[in-house]
This record gives structure tokens, C-alpha cells and sequence, in this order.
């Protein structure tokens, strides 16, 4: 044989040789190495995982009537990340689903497009990873097409899930306090990693607001897992494991669907009669608390809207509907979160306030038309002067003259424009221990703390507004001047005067700050808190509306215990005075015509009418009250923003709610002699909020 072909021959045994090595350390790697690797993948490949979405709990009211619930609907999902896999990048699976559901491709395509800053509603704002549900009420015939010819809809899913509805018992919607779900998203899903999360479920339809927002946690429960066989084409041929998921609890409130109701419809009623008499009365809040355990019974709050436009999605429109001041903020709850002047309500505290600083309780005061607080004449309202009276009278007829005098007195005494070191501030510092000026500590999320203004105040606000102040007082106001003369002089005086002694505490804050004037902010749940210690002698309770989580069985899973009140620092004499001046405001009082023919021997109403004065709109109208008198059971507090005066519009919301809840001539009471019934309800519901 040639040498060079010998040679040849070698290197070629070699190479031959090399690569059945090579072959054969391959598969060693494969099958050994890696083999329980290769066939766990295997395995996978058979398989495939579906979290099963647990059932969301109820929101129950005080008897077990839902307030939220869920219903069984088919849902239709579609799954981004399998369409992106296509090669038409899902157009095509589009377009035969959107054929099965009598829509159209584009519908679909904004159903499950990401939300962004610069992308419109509908779209998806949960994750990019979940499926994400087009149809939630499918017709079953059109869902079994879908499910019977998977290989033509890969990345659809109908599944039966349940759905969140709110059925409103007794008109009772409670939307701002029930609140809303939201899909979850990757920024949450990527901080709690040990979140297991799936598509369109109670696990991922996270509470945003309200009661759902706060007790979400309970109310989510645990999701289960069901390992399922599929052939090669995705459909499923039978289950190799399952985990059944865990309800989510059910959450049982103070809440009263009749009473809720009842105040809900005052509210309107309040709202249309102020609207009839020429007011703009676009906002509104109405409360019941209960005053020996701060549970709340109700919770109103106007303009509100339908909280079933967040199932299935929500149009751009409509978001920004509930969002926009022009249709009144739909999504801010007026009793927690909206801020008021209160009004001569806040006389409650000024009372208490003088009678610590040293005036007499029993004393006699002289109620003139005006007061010249400095060089300033402060009237009482419409001018009107009563003589010499005492302090129970002062607050019957809502004299403001006694408590500007009181004001003006000991801002003198704190050294006036000079202030000493440590001013006392004795109207300031006693509305905060009446729990104004901070939150009330109540079980809902975003509550704001009102304003209680004073020195300090003053400065760091002016301090914060001098130099757009500064501007103002230079430029004026040119776009208000156009529409309004005397309104844009009036607010380049103000800009002049805040720009050089903004700081400054003047006499006329002080007097203002005595009947819940000038910068004075409180919310309508803070107003109900400080009633309510009034009427328990003092004990200035934490509003709580949960009362309990159950299990779907009905067993008790935790009660929720509201925080200890706190003492409220008033001589027990001087809240029984006051309560016995509030006692004949209904009866010969400012309230007289609002009460009138109302049925005291029922039940007894003490109160106080409030109407605060806001520049360049109407009036804000309050009235807060306690009952009954001589054993206080509840704090019913109402506000109309621009509704006119407390008495005309307030008072008769206020009325209303009363007589529904204890009755009056051809109405039956909600209150069985006159309370509300006591303990946890004893009924079993199932997943869908029904008794089985």
C-alpha cells in the first residue's frame, strides 16, 4: 500500500474514532449527567400547570346581606405571551376569536394592549405574563367552540371563574367604602415573590380602595394547583395532581344595608331640594356612627357612580370620568377624604375651649348684631343681635359674636401681633384634643387629617406660598379680571397682604378659627367622631367598620377590635352642658323648621346647624347630631358642599336618615326598639354570596 495512502487511512480512523468518542460522551452527558433533568422536561412537555383561582370573600353588612359578592361567569382569556409566539403575532387567532364572540380583531387588540402614560383605556394594567380576560359573560355554546378546537385557538382559554358584583340590598351601594379590584401588576408581582399569581382570579384582582383595598389580604384567600395531561396537540386529557385553592374570608362590617340606604337617598334628596333652591350643592357626605363602640352604621358620600364599571374593563372615558373634577371626583369618599369649613358645628370645641381658659359656664354674654375684632366688624350671620344670654342660648340661636369676642380676648392675652413665647392658643389647642386636625384612625385607606390652623401653621404656609403670593401681588390676576373685576382685586389685595405679613397671626384667624371659619378643614367622619364623644361623655372612640373575618362555613376566623378610645380633657359638666344646649336647637333652635312636626317623642335629636361661608361659592351646609339625648345611641352628621344654609339643607337630610331609623307616621323603623341587633349573623353563604 502507498505510504501516503496508509497515512490518509490513519487520520481519517482517527477522526472517525474521535467523534464516536465525542458521540458517546454526549450521550453519557445526556443521560446520566443530565438525564432526571431531561426528564423532568419530558414530563413538562405532557403536562401543564393551571393555578386554580380561589374565591374572593364577601363584604357582608351587620346582618349577612352582601355588599360585594362574586358570580359565576364563563371567562374567555388570552394569553400575550403564547400570540407573541406566532408568526403573525397572534393576528390570525384574533381575528377567528373575534369571530366566535361577534366582535372584532381591533376590539380585542385594545382589550389586551398594556396600559401606559401614553396609552388610553381599554387596556390591561395588570401583568404582561397573566392571561388576560377579553369576555366575561360568554355564551357557553360559543366558549365550547373555543375549548373543542384548541389547536386553532392556542393562548384562548374559557374557564368558569367567579366574577366581583355588588348588589346594593336596600340601595345600600356604599361604593366609596366597599371599593374597587384592579388587575395586580408586574411591579407588585415582583415584590412580593411569594405571591403565586394567575390570570383573571382573586389572587391577582388586587383591592385598590375601600374595604377591599384594606382587607384584601383576608379576603384574597390561597389559590390551589391542578397538573393536568395534554396530548400534542394542548388539549387535556385527563389530571395527574391537584391542590383545591382556599376561599378567601368573609368580611363582616358595621355597616347597616337599611341604614346605609336610608342615607344614601337622604343625601340625593338633600342635594336635589338645595339644587331646586338655586345652589350648586355639587358634593356631599352624610355619617352614622355608632357612639359607644365607633362602629360605623353608614358612610355616604355624592357624587358617587357604578363600581361594576371596573368588571371586564373600563373605557377611557369613563376613567376619566371618575378622575375629573368636572364630573366631581367620583372616586374620593367626602366623608373621609373630602375637607370643610365646619361652620358654627365647631362650636362644640370653642365651648369647652373658653370654659378651660377661665370664662364662666354659667355666665351672661351679650350677643351683639357685630364685634369689632381689631378694626374689623365680624357679624353674626344675616347681622341679626340677641341681647344678653348665656351659653346653652348662645348655642340654641348659633350666636358667633360671644365666640368672636372669646377669640379676639385671648389672642390679646397671647400678646397680639407680638405674640409671647409660648402663646397659649386655647381654641386651637383644644380642637385637636377633639381629634380635629388628624385622622381618625378609621379601617379605610387615604383618610386625610383636616386642618386646625394656628401660628406655626401660618408661617410654614407662608413660607411655602410667598414667592407665587409675591408674583401675584405684582401681576394681578388677568384671566380673572376678564370674567370677574371685583373677584381678581379682591385676590391681588390678598396676594399684596400675604405677600409681605402672611406670616402674621392676625386677630381676624383667631376669631374665624372660634366658629369653624377661614382655614379650619375637618372631614365629615371627624365632625361624627367628635359628636359621638360628646354624647358618651367623652370618649373620643376610633371608627372601625370590620367587625369580623369569617370562613365560608360561617365559623369565626378573627374578630377585628377596634384601638382604645382616648379621654377626651373636658369636665364631664361642661360636655352635659353642651349636650343640653344642642338639645333645643331642633326643638326652638336654628334647626326649629327643619324639625318641624318631627316626632320627639320617638326619639329625642340633639344637634347643631352649620353653615360655613366660602369665598366665591355657596355656602357649605352642616348639621351634626347625637340621639337619643338622654342615652346616646348615634351620631348622625350630614354636609352639603354649596347647599345654603345648615338648617335648609343639612338638618332635613339629617331628619330623614332619623326617621327612617326609628320611624315616623306610616314608616316602619329599621331599629328595633331603637337598636341596631348585636352579635355576628348566623348564616352559612357560598361562593356566590348565597344562602345554600
Amino acid at each position: 500500500m502507498n505510504p501516503r495512502t496508509h497515512f490518509r487511512l490513519m487520520v481519517l480512523y482517527v477522526l472517525v474514532a474521535a467523534m464516536i468518542l465525542v458521540l458517546l460522551g454526549r450521550l453519557w452527558t445526556l443521560q446520566v449527567l443530565g438525564g432526571a433533568h431531561y426528564r423532568q422536561v419530558a414530563a413538562e412537555n405532557r403536562t401543564r400547570d393551571i393555578v386554580v383561582p380561589a374565591v374572593r370573600g364577601l363584604i357582608l353588612d351587620d346582618q349577612g346581606r352582601p355588599l360585594a359578592r362574586n358570580r359565576t361567569a364563563l371567562v374567555i382569556s388570552v394569553d400575550r405571551t403564547t400570540l407573541s409566539r406566532q408568526k403573525d403575532r397572534g393576528r390570525a387567532v384574533l381575528d377567528r376569536l373575534a369571530g366566535v364572540l361577534g366582535t372584532t380583531r381591533a376590539a380585542l387588540e385594545l382589550k389586551t394592549r398594556l396600559c401606559a402614560p401614553a396609552v388610553q383605556r381599554p387596556c390591561w394594567p395588570g401583568s404582561p405574563f397573566q392571561p388576560i380576560p377579553v369576555e366575561d359573560r360568554a355564551d357557553p355554546k360559543r366558549a365550547l367552540q373555543i375549548m373543542e378546537r384548541q389547536e386553532e385557538f392556542p393562548g384562548v382559554s374559557a374557564q368558569l371563574q367567579a366574577v366581583r358584583e355588588y348588589p346594593a340590598p336596600s340601595g345600600a351601594t356604599a361604593t366609596q367604602t366597599i371599593g374597587y379590584l384592579q388587575p395586580i401588576t408586574q411591579e407588585e408581582m415582583d415584590r412580593s415573590k411569594g405571591l403565586r399569581v394567575t390570570g383573571y382570579s382573586g389572587v391577582d384582582l388586587v383591592g385598590r380602595d375601600g374595604l377591599e383595598g384594606s382587607y384584601d389580604a383576608d379576603l384574597r384567600g390561597e389559590p390551589g394547583l391542578r397538573r393536568v395531561l395534554v396530548d400534542s396537540q394542548g388539549r387535556v386529557t385527563g389530571t395527574a395532581h391537584e391542590r383545591p385553592p382556599v376561599p378567601g374570608g368573609n368580611l363582616v362590617t358595621s355597616l347597616n344595608a337599611q341604614v346605609q340606604g336610608a342615607a344614601e337617598k337622604a343625601l340625593q334628596n338633600a342635594i336635589k331640594s338645595a339644587r331646586t333652591a338655586g345652589h350648586r350643592a355639587d358634593a356631599g357626605a352624610a355619617v352614622v356612627l355608632d357612639v359607644r363602640t365607633g362602629g360605623v352604621v353608614a358612610l355616604a358620600s355624592y357624587p358617587t357612580y357604578d363600581p361594576s364599571v371596573w368588571t371586564g374593563g373600563i373605557s377611557q372615558d369613563k376613567y376619566d370620568a371618575l378622575l375629573g373634577k368636572k364630573n366631581g371626583e367620583p372616586l374620593i369618599s367626602r366623608a373621609t377624604q373630602g375637607q370643610f369649613a365646619p361652620g358654627s358645628t365647631f362650636k362644640i370645641s370653642s365651648v369647652s375651649a373658653a370654659v378651660a381658659d377661665g370664662y364662666d359656664l354659667h355666665g351672661t354674654y351679650s350677643c351683639p348684631g357685630s364685634f369689632n375684632v381689631g378694626a374689623r366688624a365680624f357679624r353674626n350671620f344675616e347681622g341679626q343681635g340677641h341681647g344678653d344670654m348665656n351659653l346653652h342660648t348662645a348655642l340654641v340661636v348659633s350666636c358667633d359674636t360671644i365666640f368672636y369676642r372669646f377669640a379676639y380676648e385671648e389672642w390679646l392675652r397671647d400678646g397680639g401681633m407680638k405674640p409671647k413665647q409660648n402663646p397659649k392658643d386655647p381654641m386651637a389647642h383644644m380642637a385637636r384634643k377633639w381629634g380635629f386636625g388628624s385622622r381618625t384612625g378609621i379601617d379605610l385607606p387615604s383618610e386625610v387629617s383636616g386642618r386646625i390652623p394656628d401660628r406655626g401653621w401660618k408661617k410654614s404656609y407662608w413660607n411655602s406660598t410667598k414667592d407665587s403670593d409675591c408674583k401675584a401681588a405684582k401681576t394681578g390676576y388677568p384671566q380673572v379680571e376678564k370674567e370677574d373685576p371685583a373677584r381678581a382685586a379682591y385676590l391681588k389685595a390678598m396676594a399684596v397682604e400675604n405677600c409681605t405679613e402672611g406670616y402674621v397671626w392676625r386677630a381676624g384667624d383667631a376669631a374665624n378659627l372660634s366658629v369653624g371659619q377661614g382655614d379650619v378643614l375637618v372631614t365629615p367622619l371627624q365632625l361624627a367622631r367628635a359628636y359621638a364623644a360628646l354624647a358618651n361623655g367623652g370618649r373620643l372612640v376610633v371608627p372601625r367598620l370590620a367587625q369580623a373575618v369569617m370562613r365560608p362555613d360561617g365559623t369565626l376566623a378573627r374578630r377585628i377590635q377596634a384601638p382604645p378610645a382616648q379621654k377626651l380633657p373636658v369636665d364631664p359638666k361642661v360636655l352635659a352642658y353642651i349636650r343640653g344646649g344642642l338639645a333645643g336647637v331642633p326643638k326652638e333652635g336654628t334647626a326649629r323648621g327643619a324639625f318641624a312636626g318631627f316626632d320627639f317623642k320617638r326619639v329625642e335629636v340633639a344637634g347643631k346647624t352649620g353653615t360655613a361661608e366660602v369665598f366665591g361659592k355657596d355656602d357649605t351646609s352642616w348639621f351634626a347630631s347625637f340621639a337619643p339625648v338622654s342615652n346616646p345611641h348615634f351620631a348622625v352628621v350630614a354636609m352639603v358642599a354649596q347647599g345654603g344654609t345648615g338648617a335648609s339643607t343639612a338638618a332635613p337630610a339629617v331628619r330623614e336618615i332619623y326617621e327612617a331609623m326609628y320611624g315616623a307616621k306610616g314608616k316602619e323603623p329599621i331599629l328595633k326598639n331603637g337598636e341596631l341587633p348585636s352579635g355576628l349573623p348566623k348564616v352559612r353563604f357560598d361562593s356566590n354570596g348565597t344562602s345554600p
